[in-house]
Formats: C-alpha cells, sequence, structure tokens
C-alpha cells in the first residue's frame, strides 16, 4: 500500500495550491502554472511507482516458538535481512494481542546491507499461548514524497509462562544450597531396604533379619533407607470451579512450584488436569527436559464452563498409577453436590494413595465470632454467610478425614509456601 506523507502534502500546499489560484486569477500565467502543476504530479507520480519495490529486498523474521513470562520484561527477536547495497529507512510494527502489551507503537531502525538484528519490548500480562501472525514494514520513498507499507507473513508462537518469582518460590525454596536440611527434621529410619550387614550392639530384635541369621550363624541386621525417588503428581481441576477470579492460574503456579521442589527433592513429579474429562496427563519423570514439558503442558490451560467428572478421573488414577503416590488436589468444594460426588469417588484411590485435597480459602469463610468488627447490618449477614461455609467445610473436612483424605485451605496470596510446606512435611514424615 502507497500513503502519503508530510513531505508530499507540503509540497502541494506551497506548490499546486498556489499554482491553481494564480493560474485561475491571472489568465497571462495559466499555461506556466499548469506545467509547474503537471511537473509536479509527473514527479509525484514517478516517485509513488519507484516506491512499490522499496520493500522487495527486505526480509524481517521471528522465531517459530519464542517462551516468554508473565509480568517480566521481554524481548521479540527479529532478524532484518536487507538485500541491497544500502542502508534501508524502516518503521516496523507488530500486530500483538491484547495480553502482551508493548509501549511502543512502532520501531524506527535502520537496517544496513545484510543480515542484521533487532528486538520488540513487550511485557506480557497473561500467561497462555499466543500467535504473532504477520509484521507490517514501512519505508519511505526515494524523494520521501510516500511510504510504502507492507504485510509481511511471520508465524510465531508466543508462549507466556506463569511468574514464579511472583510467588517468591526462588528466594523461600530453590536457592538453598541443601534443600530443608536446616528446616525440617526427618523422621523415622526409612522403609526402602538397603543392605545386610553384621549385628552390633544397640540393634532393636525388629531390625534382625532371621532367615539370613539362620543361613550364617550368627546375627545379622537389616539396614533400610529413606526412599527418594517417590512419585508427586498435581492434580488441577480446570473446570468452572477453577473459572472465578485468577483461581487456575494460582493453581498452575502451585503446580509448576511444586515440580520445582520435588525435583529438588529427588522425586518423580507428574501431572494431571481435568474437568468433564482428563486434559492432560504427565507421567511422573525427573529432570530439566521432564519439568520443560509440564511447563508446556500447563500454561495454555483455561477454565471450562462444564463440570468436573470425579468418576472419571478416579477411574482413571486408580488404573495408570499402579505405585504408591502422593496426590495433591488442587481444586474447589465448596459446592456441595461436587463436594459429595468427590468424597464418593475419592475413596476409590486414597486406599492405595495418599490423598491431599488443596483449595482456596474463600472469602469471608470462618467462625462467626472470629472478628468483632460490625458496624451495620449487613456485615451480620455477612458474617452469618461466612460461617455456614465455613461449617460446611469443616464437614467435608472431617469426612474426608474418615476417609484418609487430608483437605486444607490456603492462604491464596501464599499458596505456593504452603502447598510446599505441606509436600515437605509428608516428606520428612515418611508418610507416603
Amino acid at each position: 500500500m502507497i500513503v502519503p506523507r508530510s513531505p508530499l502534502l507540503l509540497s502541494v500546499a506551497l506548490i499546486l495550491l498556489p499554482c491553481s489560484v494564480v493560474g485561475a486569477l491571472v489568465s497571462d500565467l495559466a499555461v506556466p502554472c499548469i506545467a509547474i502543476a503537471a511537473l509536479f504530479a509527473a514527479i509525484a507520480a514517478a516517485d509513488a511507482l519507484l516506491a512499490r519495490s522499496a520493500l522487495a529486498a527486505i526480509r524481517v523474521e521471528t522465531p517459530e516458538v519464542l517462551r516468554l513470562v508473565a509480568e517480566r520484561p521481554a524481548e521479540i527477536p527479529l532478524k532484518l535481512n536487507n538485500s541491497t547495497s544500502a542502508p534501508k529507512s524502516l518503521r516496523i510494527g507488530l500486530a500483538l494481542p491484547a495480553e502482551i502489551p508493548s509501549a511502543a507503537p512502532g520501531l524506527n531502525l535502520i537496517a544496513p546491507p545484510g543480515i542484521s538484528r533487532a528486538a520488540w519490548a513487550c511485557t506480557p500480562s497473561r500467561r497462555g499461548r499466543y500467535t504473532l501472525d504477520a509484521i507490517y514494514l514501512e519505508t519511505p520513498s526515494l524523494l520521501g514524497l510516500w511510504s510504502r507499507r507492507i504485510k509481511s507473513p511471520a508465524p510465531c508462537e508466543l508462549r507466556v509462562y506463569p511468574n514464579l518469582r511472583k510467588e517468591h518460590i526462588e528466594t523461600l525454596f530453590l536457592n538453598r544450597g541443601n534443600f530443608g536440611l536446616h528446616r525440617y527434621r526427618q523422621v523415622g529410619k526409612g522403609r526402602e531396604f538397603e543392605k545386610l550387614r553384621e549385628y552390633v550392639s544397640g540393634d532393636g530384635f525388629d531390625e534382625i533379619d532371621w532367615k539370613a541369621t539362620a543361613r550364617r550363624g550368627h546375627p545379622i541386621t537389616r539396614v533400610f533407607q529413606i526412599e527418594r525417588t517417590q512419585e508427586v503428581y498435581a492434580v488441577i481441576d480446570t473446570s468452572r470451579l477453577s473459572a472465578r477470579g485468577s483461581t487456575l492460574d494460582r493453581f498452575v503456579s502451585a503446580a509448576l512450584a511444586l515440580g520445582l521442589a520435588a525435583e529438588r527433592q529427588g522425586d518423580l513429579f507428574g501431572l494431571v488436569a481435568f474437568s468433564d474429562k482428563l486434559r492432560q496427563f504427565v507421567r511422573a519423570k525427573n529432570g530439566k527436559p521432564h519439568y520443560n514439558a509440564c511447563r508446556d503442558a500447563l500454561y495454555y490451560l483455561a477454565a471450562e464452563k462444564s463440570s468436573p467428572d470425579f468418576d472419571e478421573l478416579c477411574t482413571f488414577l486408580r488404573l495408570r498409577l499402579r505405585r504408591r503416590a502422593l496426590l495433591m488436589f488442587l481444586t474447589e468444594l465448596d459446592d456441595p453436590v461436587l463436594a459429595e460426588s468427590f468424597i464418593h469417588n475419592v475413596k476409590l484411590i486414597s486406599r492405595q494413595h495418599l490423598v491431599l485435597v488443596n483449595m482456596l480459602r474463600p472469602a469471608g469463610a470462618a467462625p462467626l465470632f472470629h472478628a468483632a468488627e460490625v458496624h451495620e447490618l449487613d456485615d451480620v449477614y455477612r458474617r452469618l454467610a461466612g460461617h455456614l461455609l465455613w461449617h460446611k467445610l469443616r464437614e467435608t473436612e472431617k469426612v474426608l478425614g474418615n476417609a484418609g483424605v487430608r483437605l486444607s485451605l490456603l492462604d491464596p496470596a501464599r499458596l505456593s509456601v504452603e502447598l510446599i510446606a505441606s509436600y515437605q512435611n509428608i516428606k520428612a514424615r515418611q508418610l507416603i
């Protein structure tokens, strides 16, 4: 597309318009004025025709996949290829989605001959998967009267991951040389058999291997070690229960933080995402490539309008997870009907696995006389509603406790921290 620039408009105002006025008022100067106007029009037309090929030798490329972090400044790299032998003045524009705002409306630069690089600054505001379909280029014509604009295809997938630094996870847990060594005391002697050794004074009778003792003719003791490679799964609810506010975003961030904690502890970490059916399943493993796979499986999850199907989920977990594992559910059970369905189906897996249910503490859910600040009648009704909700959750907690399932109400602002603390406590007590 060819569009006029300010020099063309200024030239029309200084040349073409006066010639038209003078030619109309003074008949003797009509022919020279027409000639000047025609010459100016020819020059402008020639400049416009030459501008059509001004960007033919310019190519701008972007990476196919670009990984960004929400709420952290980032740059989109641009590779410029100028096939001409002269520098080219360019103005570049990117049609970014609203979730990836940029302070600058355009990028002005000089592209030297050959290959050069530039960067577009932006700050993603929300996790998810986005697409950059095209890049818009603009360059002035030879005389600067026109601008040549084109739309260049540049397929680029923008993956915006959750910001774990926002949850203070790195400061609290991940920068320690010995993860949790001074904060948590290990309880017990371990359950995994390591070796046999000669009996020494102080060994308990329950540690003696009587079959080995009978074969060798002297006491032999079994030595156990703490199991390090246990399976930990984050089970994330993506149904309508997680669609309220930023609940699902908090769940995703907490799950990734739990994965980092499990990696530091030497455990195997896996993921399960569900709504009315299973959405994602990543079997528990460890290592950086596996964590990247978990991150890629979670970053684009979106809450759905459907209700969760706990029956299908628990059946799937029962059939696929043969080894005892720690299942950290991230869901909401403040709906009585769905809470009853969850209680009915979780018994299918609670006999084999250790199940922890974690939900965000609802606003206002507290005992009736928890706080004394009541200023008007509406405060009384709000406190009464909060007490009824708190009482219902307490009943749900008791019923789940009878089935061997723990329910925890976590602070939304400290969800990741409290989730990891709960995991560490389980590891220290060897409950898996």
